[in-house]
């Protein structure tokens, strides 16, 4: 267990740091950003109590916030993406898979599991994240481009991320 806190403390430092230094300053045109941060809320173990899932959300996006000078927005997409992980996890998930403190990545879980979790976090993060933003509806098709490019983006982002990190899941032959 302690462990899995000192590799996921330092999964969080690694990635915020990649994201306020790097990934900050690119973008397209103001109208695609990346936001690979969220790759430490997807990597997070499956077992963990929900009270720790939404708080260490709520700091990850709150530390995002810290760096971009933004009122809590990302805090908030980030609390969003941590509901939509429990609701996914629910629905997909086996119950002995629930309650062990595996990894969901993709060497872990597979592609089949693993991409349509991460774009539709992604896509769930993004929507609160640019509603919340522009809390108005006067530039909707703006808007609802800037939440497909800036997805299409980070999903590429975190996939080549999670393919520096594959670990193929280790399969014990029974006979």
């Amino acid at each position: 267990m302690g462990k899995v806190i000192i590799f996921n403390a330092i999964r969080f430092f690694v990635v915020v740091l990649l994201q306020v230094a790097l990934f900050k300053n690119i973008g397209y045109y103001n109208l695609a950003s990346v936001f690979p941060y969220i790759f430490f809320i997807f990597l997070l173990p499956i077992g963990l109590p929900n009270v720790v899932l939404f708080v260490t959300a709520f700091l990850t996006g709150l530390t995002v916030d810290a760096f971009y000078d933004s009122v809590g927005v990302h805090a908030a997409a980030c609390v969003a993406l941590a509901l939509f992980r429990t609701f996914f996890h629910k629905i997909t998930l086996e119950v002995e898979i629930k309650d062990s403190f595996n990894t969901p990545s993709l060497g872990e879980m597979g592609t089949k599991w693993f991409l349509p979790y991460v774009f539709f976090g992604t896509l769930i993060h993004h929507l609160t994240l640019f509603l919340v933003e522009t809390f108005s509806f006067t530039n909707f098709l703006y808007t609802l481009a800037s939440i497909i490019l800036s997805s299409i983006f980070t999903v590429s982002v975190i996939f080549l991320m999670s393919l520096l990190v594959y670990k193929r899941k280790s399969r014990i032959n029974s006979i």
